[in-house]
């Protein structure tokens, strides 16, 4: 457990230019404590005390504003950056050296059971107000942009931006052909397979009554 906290607070220190002292990340910084807490409430739930590790889990969000379920499976060096919001699901798995920014959700969709929430892949990058929702996988080295709803599989180093989130970049190259505009309506789409079945619909029903005179 100490190696690990020694690793997470080097990690805080390289990837926030913020971060002036291991002491100041150590006292002063609450994603710090989020992991520190959870990985007390996580041994505990391993060991079927779970009263105690959701009671932990509670303290951890009061005092600073972040839920991380005690079931959820983290690896080293997550660094949680102006963390305030962030909601991190039971079945959720998060690799090692990845970024989270304020008001990440890792939650499920309500529709699965067992494995409910993603499993993010290492030196993963999800930024603020980022939505990831499903039992699916987020591919290592990839990023989440900011506000984005990821609701399929991300691959590995990859970009994916937009409601719902599509990738955007791999392997640092843009997509090409990526159309922002001429976009499928699903309405539209919808509304022409009804129209189509409502023509066939009115045509067998000519030919019955053609039939009955």
């Amino acid at each position: 457990m100490f190696k690990n906290l020694r690793y997470d607070i080097h990690a805080i220190m390289d990837r926030d230019p913020a971060a002036r002292s291991p002491l100041q990340v150590f006292f002063l910084y609450p994603g710090l404590w989020a992991v520190i807490y959870h990985r007390l409430s996580h041994f505990l739930y391993k060991h079927r005390h779970f009263f105690l590790a959701r009671m932990i889990s509670n303290i951890s969000r009061r005092a600073t504003g972040i839920e991380i379920h005690p079931g959820a499976t983290i690896g080293r060096g997550l660094v949680i950056d102006h963390g305030m919001g962030i909601v991190i699901g039971e079945t959720a798995e998060i690799g090692d050296n990845v970024t989270l920014y304020q008001c990440v959700t890792l939650g499920g969709t309500g529709k699965d059971i067992g494995k409910r929430h993603p499993t993010i892949g290492n030196n993963v990058l999800i930024g603020a107000g980022a939505k990831v929702l499903g039992p699916f996988r987020v591919g290592d080295n990839s990023k989440i942009a900011a506000n984005a709803v990821v609701l399929s599989e991300v691959p590995p180093n990859c970009t994916c931006v937009g409601v719902p989130a599509r990738v955007v970049k791999r392997n640092n190259a843009r997509i090409e052909n990526l159309d922002q505009v001429h976009i499928p309506d699903p309405v539209a789409q919808e509304l022409c397979k009804l129209q189509i079945r409502l023509e066939k619909l009115e045509k067998m029903l000519a030919e019955k009554e053609t039939q009955t005179e």
